[in-house]
């Protein structure tokens, strides 16, 4: 990658200038004018203060490193710097050479699908648990968010190599589900008469909210729920175990189905009651050891002992706690692989719990502490708010991509497509508007959805790159038809446009990604370079069967054709046929 082979330049040339490689850090950015170059580094003023009064200022240093800058590379026969220019008070220009773009093109049309992957982190081994849906409750949009950015991640890991191996957690067993047992108990008359998935999904959510409502405004059905969960935990009642179950497939087989729509798999489906007694005996283990203490005739961690708060891990009825199980969880996850990080995505609003349950850990398993990361994600909102499923009004996932596909339908009912063709469309099309808007921003910020703009054509959002990538496409299958094939040109017949010049920053915007777990560098990129290539296509023509440079033109956009399919792979974006 030439950012790598930059930074080794100038840490050698200030070698030659008697520096330490290691004074300071190498910072290369891309100026936001391309006038500045290619790159452009501050390496002079950040050395300066250090240097004391070896240079007389920031820019005389910066003229000596360039000056070696500039004799390493004629030294090495390379190529790829046509020349560095000094600016006041001290940064360093690098302009990249024709020949160096014109190879990193081929380099797009060698490797296709493979352009921007890389085996840096080969030896790595993951773990990353998102999406995590609870049975007997509706896959809601917090599910969408968790899912989009867990799923991405996964993709930009695994292009740099890491063996990723993809989890989701679950609740089916505790008091939520208590909770919607008894609505569906109470609400037994209504439930589905036939074996519809959608009528037995929507059953259940109204069930929940039915048993959530009165377990917090009546004494009596609080009560008997309470005694409920005790029995769905002991599986002492036949009828209740039935219901159980039928509840928790409804909800398996629901979240299949949203996750082959939303192009997810997982190869672990962990749930609560797998983990519940590793869980309870981890905790108990650890009030042994003096980790946990009791309080009120629970256990509990006590958080405040370092800035946080206390939580408890098995409660007065002598149950595991969410914290105890994500313990168990914990534990099992290092049980399947000893693997260098695990990474779990939940919303922020369960930082405070993680800070606890990850300090807890630290005194029990410290060497899978430090290998646990905790990223977390911002909520979406909408005009109203946020969104409950306890109160009935919760917008789930599976209605909010119906609502667009309808709107995406509405616009499409003109268009000379099979009404299969246009329901696949729609779907897809939804898809990458939703994720698209998740991912296009960091993940700690929240979201204010906004349908019509997620549908814009006009930029920024999924389907503009979806549009553009097909206009790709197209463009290729004219040129294919009229016997004009791709050919990078040589250097000196090219005449450089911003088009070649952001090419080549695909791999680096990868390998910054994964370093920071931060997908919107992907969505950013993708945007700036489709952008670059509708106005290069609005300004030239591609395909001439009378000009010479035709086929590098066709190359230029078999190119950005591959970069733009690979980038939406990351986001997990798929890309209709038509649009």
């Amino acid at each position: 990658m030439i950012k790598e082979v930059l930074t080794t330049l100038i840490k050698d040339s200030l070698n030659d200038l008697g520096i330490p490689k290691d004074m300071a850090e190498v910072i290369l950015d891309h100026p936001a004018d391309l006038q500045h170059g290619d790159y452009s580094t501050n390496i002079a003023m950040s050395l300066f203060k250090s240097l004391g009064a070896s240079s007389k200022s920031p820019y005389e240093l910066a003229q000596k490193i360039a000056e070696k800058i500039q004799a390493e590379a004629k030294t090495g026969h390379q190529t790829f710097i046509e020349r560095v220019e000094v600016v006041q008070p001290g940064f360093i220009n690098i302009y990249l050479s024709k020949e160096f773009f014109v190879s990193s093109l081929a380099e797009v049309l060698e490797k296709k699908s493979w352009y921007g992957k890389s085996t840096k982190r080969w030896n790595k081994k993951m773990i990353i648990e998102y999406t995590d849906p609870n049975a007997f409750k509706q896959f809601h949009i917090g599910h969408l968010m968790s899912n989009a950015i867990g799923e991405s991640l996964s993709r930009i890991l695994e292009f740099q190599d890491v063996k990723m191996t993809r989890a989701t957690y679950g609740s089916d067993i505790g008091r939520n589900v208590a909770m919607c047992m008894w609505g569906m108990m109470k609400l037994q008359s209504e439930a589905p008469k036939e074996d519809n998935l959608d009528e037995q999904v929507a059953f259940i959510g109204k069930a929940y909210v039915h048993g959530a409502e009165s377990f917090e405004n009546d004494e009596k059905a609080k009560q008997e729920i309470l005694d409920l969960n005790i029995k769905i935990y002991d599986k002492s009642d036949p009828k209740i175990n039935e219901l159980y179950a039928w509840g928790r497939d409804v909800s398996i087989k629901h979240f299949n189905e949203m996750y082959v729509k939303l192009g997810s798999r997982f190869d672990f489906n962990f749930w609560e009651s797998e983990i519940a007694e590793e869980g309870r005996q981890i905790v108990e283990a650890g009030l042994q050891r003096g980790i946990f203490e009791k309080s009120e005739g629970a256990i509990i961690f006590k958080g405040e002992l370092y800035g946080l708060h206390n939580r408890v891990f098995i409660n007065s009825q002598g149950l595991p706690t969410y914290e105890a199980k994500e313990l168990g969880l914990t534990k099992k996850k290092f049980e399947i692989h000893d693997f260098d990080e695990s990474i779990v995505i939940t919303a922020n609003e369960q930082n405070d719990y993680f800070k606890v349950v990850l300090m807890a850990l630290k005194y029990i398993y410290p060497e899978i502490a430090d290998r646990t990361k905790h990223l977390s994600h911002g909520i979406m909102r909408f005009e109203s708010g946020k969104m409950s499923s306890r109160k009935g009004n919760v917008i789930t996932g599976e209605s909010l991509l119906a609502d667009i596909e309808e709107m995406i339908l509405e616009k499409m009912k003109d268009r000379d497509m099979t009404e299969s063709d246009k329901k696949d469309t729609a779907s897809k099309i939804s898809v990458a508007a939703l994720k698209y808007s998740i991912l296009r921003q960091s993940i700690g910020k929240d979201i204010i959805f906004d349908p019509e703009k997620s549908l814009s054509f006009e930029g920024d959002s999924g389907p503009y790159l979806q549009y553009a990538y097909i206009r790709t496409k197209s463009i290729l299958a004219k040129a294919k038809e009229q016997g004009i094939s791709a050919k990078v040109a040589d250097a000196t017949d090219v005449k450089l446009t911003e088009l070649e010049k952001t090419l080549y920053r695909f791999p680096e915007i990868i390998e910054r990604a994964s370093e920071d777990y931060a997908p919107q560098y992907i969505a950013t990129y993708l945007i700036d370079l489709a952008g670059t290539f509708n106005a290069y296509y609005a300004k030239n023509k591609i395909i001439d069967t009378e000009d010479t440079h035709s086929p590098h033109r066709v190359a230029l956009t078999e190119a950005v054709g591959w970069i733009l399919k690979n980038g939406l792979y990351l986001l997990g974006i798929q890309v209709p046929e038509k649009m």
